[in-house]
């Protein structure tokens, strides 16, 4: 035991923490996205200085290691700065809020904030509960950091519900097949005019030289430059002549309204777009590839040079899902040999060339950033003296969709989003496949097809063409059966009116007053060219289904053997079960006690007392005897 003097007092939890926290980063911090992005948050421009250094720092390192697009850094960094500005409006002693101390309690501050960040946006937004999840996800991952403590306090939040629903999403309608057609023409054209551009540029390359050596104010020379890398982008700022002292053939390379200052900038950014494609330029291609492999956005972004292979007969490509963590490899067959058709009356959709295409206009980019394997979708940008090779940013400000639309004077109903064309092709291939999910959610789960695809306009109307045929099928034959006739109508058989109206002629009606057509529970206008059998073979299944066939004439003198058959049919029911029953004799049935209530009571009488005396039976093929009571 110890001795006395020896007993230590136990360090208080607050204390422990606050002794193993590391000194705090100063600083902005930055973070950088999977595409070259950077991304910088500043803790100091909040009181809780302390706690946004805490929680910038755990948004860097896993920004780092996670590899986030530049998208999902910027939400995290929003979780953060609301989270940061919360604190700051509503604890008193922010200044010395730290994940590591409980005074402030920032668990209690963290679930107000999470109740109040509904709010702030509209009712079913996605966003709150993405928001809340990500503060969440940087605080997890400082806690499981040994040199890196959080207050217990935090515990429950962390282990239990994020404490607000997820909420919905507002699916988007796919393209009409008119603008889907003419989204594809247009980025066509759009690829026809970029590959110009840049061959026109080579060409100029080709005649240039050193601008130190041919001059400065020849665009030729100063594409070299570009091209070359040498003389650098700052020496070409340096050497280049007062804009008012360009000559005209310089000074056409830029518009008109562009002033003095500014000039020699937009000059390099037009030359630059001469050698290598800008952003804006790749959205033709993207949309095309899309419209000739029905992939996803993402899916084909991701795509490089490795998860290309040629064929001849077209090409195998390996494509990315980075939300479902799952690579699929798929071939895309060639429509049409190159030589096949010398003057085709439109570009085919072909993966092949367009990735061909593609591929030229970008591997100058590759190769002057050293990429292998090299994305597809590489762009080059100009900041400050600095060329920079980028990937293709769908979303950058004026060069994202909807610029690429105003460049083509091209107009689209209804939303402005990608997304929108990956559903035009699962439509049709939902058509094409007459809607067997197992064949159309080939690239995903049928659960993901139900939720995000079989909503559209245009599977709807299919939809709701194939239910209208089904009912139309079976109203019709629920209501193109037998032709009940009268006592009076049968004694105006005679009159061509009546035998007009009833579609039969002279020699038929005297065959239904003979009995020459009788078919035992009804009359019948030609058996010889019956609904349930070829034409000119004798009907198959009189007299068992001519309470259904729409050739069937029911006359008075019928009645015995339709109370016979009534009695049948009701010792089948006691036999069979009622869904057999049903399938089998259910519209008959139906049918047989519509003609029968039509009869007066005293009709039926004498009828039941006509088989009792003279010993009527019910005539039916032997097989349904076989049938029924075996």
């Amino acid at each position: 035991m110890p001795r006395r003097g020896e007993y230590q007092r136990p360090t208080p939890p607050e204390a422990r923490l606050n002794a193993a926290t590391p000194m705090p980063r100063i600083g902005t911090r930055q973070a950088a996205a999977s595409g070259g992005h950077v991304v910088a948050f500043d803790p100091s421009r909040y009181v809780c200085a302390a706690l946004a250094g805490e929680l910038g720092d755990e948004w860097v390192e896993y920004a780092a290691t996670s590899g986030l697009s530049r998208p999902s850094v910027v939400d995290y960094r929003h979780a953060v700065k609301s989270f940061c500005e919360f604190v700051d409006r509503t604890e008193p002693d922010a200044k010395s809020a730290t994940l590591a101390a409980g005074a402030p309690d920032l668990a209690r501050s963290a679930a107000r904030w999470v109740r109040e960040l509904p709010g702030g946006y509209p009712a079913g937004s996605r966003h709150p509960a993405r928001l809340a999840g990500n503060l969440r996800r940087l605080i997890i991952r400082r806690a499981e950091h040994a040199e890196r403590p959080v207050w217990p306090g935090f515990e429950g939040w962390l282990a239990g519900h994020v404490g607000i629903r997820r909420g919905e999403t507002t699916e988007v309608d796919e393209f009409t097949r008119a603008d889907k057609r003419a989204l594809v023409k247009a980025a066509f054209a759009d690829l026809r005019e970029v590959e110009t551009r840049l061959r026109a540029g080579r060409d100029l390359l080709a005649a240039g030289g050193d601008p130190a050596e041919n001059g400065w104010c020849d665009a030729s020379n100063l594409i070299w430059a570009i091209a070359h890398g040498t003389p650098s982008i700052e020496e070409i700022y340096r050497r280049l002549p007062q804009p008012q002292q360009w000559p005209v053939e310089l000074r056409e390379w830029i518009p008109d309204d562009i002033g003095p200052r500014h000039a020699p900038e937009k000059l390099l950014r037009t030359l630059l777009a001469m050698l290598y494609p800008h952003n804006i330029d790749l959205h033709g291609f993207r949309i095309l590839l899309m419209a000739a492999t029905n992939r996803s956005a993402d899916e084909i972004l991701a795509l490089t040079d490795d998860d290309i292979e040629y064929q001849p007969t077209g090409v195998l490509l390996d494509f990315t899902k980075n939300r479902a963590h799952r690579v699929q490899r798929q071939t895309f067959g060639t429509s049409a040999t190159f030589g096949e058709l010398l003057a085709p009356q439109s570009p085919r959709l072909d993966p092949a060339d367009i990735l061909h295409r593609l591929q030229t206009l970008t591997r100058p980019l590759a190769e002057r950033a050293c990429l292998d394997p090299a994305p597809l979708f590489l762009r080059e940008s100009l900041f400050g003296n600095e060329i920079r090779v980028r990937r293709f940013a769908p979303n950058l400000q004026f060069s994202d969709l909807h610029a690429w639309l105003n460049r083509r004077d091209l107009g689209v109903d209804g939303a402005v989003d990608i997304r929108r064309l990956r559903k035009s092709g699962k439509v049709e291939k939902a058509i094409a496949f007459k809607g067997r999910i197992s064949d159309i959610a080939d690239d995903h789960s049928a659960e993901v097809f139900r939720g995000h695809y079989a909503h559209g306009t245009t599977l709807h109307v299919v939809a709701g063409k194939v239910i209208t045929a089904a009912q139309r099928h079976w109203l019709d034959k629920a209501l193109d059966g037998p032709t009940v006739v009268t006592e009076q109508a049968e004694a105006e058989l005679d009159e061509p009116d009546t035998a007009a109206v009833l579609g039969l002629s002279r020699d038929q009606v005297e065959q239904l007053r003979t009995g020459a057509l009788d078919m035992g529970v009804s009359g019948c206008r030609d058996p010889k060219d019956s609904p349930y059998g070829r034409p000119g073979q004798l009907c198959p299944v009189a007299p068992l289904r001519c309470l259904e066939c729409r050739n069937a004439f029911i006359l008075p003198s019928n009645l015995p053997q339709l109370l016979l058959f009534d009695d049948f049919l009701e010792q089948l029911r006691l036999r069979l079960t009622p869904r057999h029953f049903d399938d089998l004799w259910g519209q008959s049935h139906v049918n047989l006690k519509a003609v029968l209530a039509d009869r007066t009571e005293s009709e039926i009488v004498l009828a039941r007392k006509q088989i009792a005396e003279t010993g009527i039976e019910l005539q039916l093929p032997l097989a349904s005897r076989v049938e029924f009571d075996g």
